[in-house]
């Protein structure tokens, strides 16, 4: 066994780094990016580590790997690939939020047996983002769950995170070096499947945890965007509240047909039609998003319209209709995600000046719904379709985002504020695919290493042109990069110093004579869980594993359970955001590290008695 190393003055120096990053999560007194800039500077002012390896973090395989992903994620997201995912998901889970989170979180460990967890955590979170948006499920909600599973997803094969990985590598290098120990007895390799047992085991409970104490560990972060009202407080203020929020209403079957104009909506009830969806064959929906005014309403529709709560109820008393509590078919349609309303005002240069809507055809040729106009501190509500149309008139209208960007493009509205959301290419939608599958074969089946793989089919994104290179810029969340790699030369200061070792040894004989094979394998689970916090999980693979499987020879316990436990619960890191996909879902969930300490200090013992459990009852561990 290792005798105790003695504490020399760079261990004094991590440890109280150590220390200092720990502070300055749980007080947040700097934002977290900023944490991980310290960290690059302070470690070779310090004199730790070289200033070679204090930026090494930006070059490292994870950085690059979560970039490049990331990009992929986007080029997915703005072809529409995701939104295939997500249609799914929302149908199969309707507006339950636990089954959203349940089904989001299996398919998102799905997908991390087979790619590195934080590619399959990025890929996800475009659709994730939207469906949230859709059905009004606050994000904070679904992503730690989500990235929970995402993590213990990568035990689902041996393939699927970076220590299982390296596992039968390190193993065998030990069981080379350790044959006089062994007697002889021949190296046998774990095969793919081999911890897929624990890694379904940890996937259910992990759901479990999330569905009966969501209530209790879960923050609620209220976007900072309030998805009920579509007018924000400057449009609010000039155009009041006739028209701040979207209200579906089904059409009985005994009403009378007649055209939109017939049922004069507009100048009774302050209300605009945006969108009908009629009954189709085979139980499909036709769907009419910027309805004309010969378009007809008949029975059996359903039709969409912006109003005030006090307009469209009295609109539904009087025609008989049925005003449905919440977005129901109309839901994806009308989400704030997919359409919404800006303001735009008529330029002097304008073809609209001296015409009105009707002349100019203004909704079948710019695909948008005007909703009213504002001159001279008035606002018009009623016959805004038949009224002459003044340079410096200001609209307000109602649209899909993809049409506003277009309309844009041309001189006749300049837009008062920045339009949200981006232009879709369907299109392009066979060389996004195409991009991940060129990074999944090079990754999988030629063993490219994975940040050059996924480089690859996010460079493949861009000559094909489903993101141009500034698109590609803009998608990458900078901050988690930083983040990450300034914690990276932290677990490298750790290793390089021997703080790592120091504590591995202290921990073995403070507990030397009282080892079971039971106890010693609960040790191992509880240091290996400890050191992947504070260094890369890779990092604490590569050193517990030899000490591990030391122990477990001296104890009479078998050294490769021991090598696979350190392997497994190298993924239980779930306290701190110090993992990539912990620190991936910081910003969008709006997260808090005390979040992740409530959140990640019941995970984190659960996911140990669970390894403890099946190890014990599946595969023998005191053999």
């Amino acid at each position: 066994m290792v005798p105790p190393l003695e504490m020399t003055t760079d261990m004094m120096i991590v440890f109280g780094f150590l220390i200092f990053v720990t502070l300055l999560f749980v007080f947040e007194i700097v934002r977290v990016d900023m944490v991980g800039i310290l960290m690059m500077v302070l470690l070779p002012l310090s004199g730790v580590i070289e200033a070679s390896q204090a930026i090494s973090g930006l070059s490292s395989n994870a950085v690059v790997s979560i970039i490049a992903v990331i990009i992929i994620g986007d080029g997915l997201d703005r072809t529409g690939v995701m939104n295939i995912f997500a249609r799914h998901i929302v149908k199969l889970a309707g507006k339950s939020e636990v089954r959203i989170m349940a089904l989001i979180s299996g398919t998102v460990a799905f997908i991390s047996s087979f790619m590195q967890n934080i590619g399959a955590a990025a890929l996800f979170l475009p659709a994730t983002n939207r469906m949230c948006r859709q059905l009004n499920v606050p994000i904070s909600r679904i992503l730690i769950p989500m990235g929970f599973c995402a993590v213990i997803g990568g035990c689902l094969t041996l393939i699927g995170s970076s220590p299982l990985i390296l596992l039968n590598d390190l193993m065998a290098s030990w069981w080379v070096n350790n044959q006089e120990l062994l007697d002889g007895k021949p190296f046998e390799a774990f095969g793919l499947f081999s911890v897929t047992p624990i890694g379904i085991s940890l996937v259910i409970t992990a759901i479990l945890y999330f569905v009966f104490f969501r209530k209790f560990i879960l923050p609620d972060v209220k976007c900072e965007e309030n998805y009920e009202c579509l007018l924000n407080p400057d449009l609010e203020c000039t155009y009041g509240e006739e028209l701040n929020q979207a209200y579906e209403l089904t059409i009985p079957l005994d009403f009378k047909t007649k055209r939109l104009d017939e049922l004069k909506i507009r100048p009774l009830y302050h209300t605009t039609v945006i969108c009908i969806c009629k009954p189709g064959t085979r139980g499909g929906k036709t769907r009419i998003t910027v309805p004309a005014r010969a378009d007809i309403i008949e029975s059996g529709d359903t039709i969409g319209v912006i109003s005030n709560q006090e307009h469209v109820t009295k609109l539904a008393k009087d025609m008989g209709w049925t005003l449905l509590p919440e977005l129901n078919i109309l839901n994806e349609v009308l989400s704030i995600d997919n359409a919404g309303v800006t303001e735009a005002i008529v330029s002097p240069r304008s073809e609209l000046v001296g015409k009105t809507l009707h002349q100019v055809y203004f909704r079948k040729i710019y695909q948008v719904s005007p909703l009213a106009i504002y001159r001279k501190n008035e606002v018009l509500l009623e016959d805004i379709s038949e009224t002459k149309l003044q340079a410096g008139d200001a609209f307000l209208l109602h649209g899909q985002w993809e049409k506003f960007h277009l309309l844009q493009r041309k001189n006749d509205l300049i837009f008062a504020e920045h339009i949200k959301g981006e232009i879709m290419h369907p299109e392009k939608a066979p060389f996004a695919i195409g991009s991940l599958v060129l990074a999944l074969v090079l990754a999988l089946g030629f063993k490219v290493q994975l940040s050059i793989a996924l480089l690859t089919g996010a460079t493949g994104m861009i000559l094909t042109k489903v993101l141009s290179i500034d698109e590609a810029y803009r998608s990458v969340d900078w901050m988690t990069v930083f983040l990450l790699a300034g914690l990276i030369p932290l677990g490298l200061a750790f290793e390089k110093t021997g703080a790592a070792l120091y504590i591995s040894t202290g921990v073995t004989h403070i507990f030397q004579g009282y080892l079971t094979p039971l106890t010693l394998f609960l040790i191992i689970g509880l240091l290996t869980s400890f050191f992947t916090l504070v260094t890369s999980n890779v990092g604490a693979t590569v050193l517990l594993i030899p000490l591990a499987m030391n122990m477990a020879l001296q104890t009479g316990a078998d050294p490769r359970m021991a090598a696979l436990l350190v392997a497994v619960a190298a993924s239980n890191t779930f306290v701190l955001p110090t993992h990539q996909v912990n620190a991936l879902i910081m910003r969008p969930g709006g997260y808090k590290v005390k979040d992740y300490v409530r959140a990640g200090t019941g995970m984190t013992f659960l996911y140990i008695l669970v390894v403890m459990v099946i190890m014990y009852f599946f595969y023998g561990i005191t053999a």
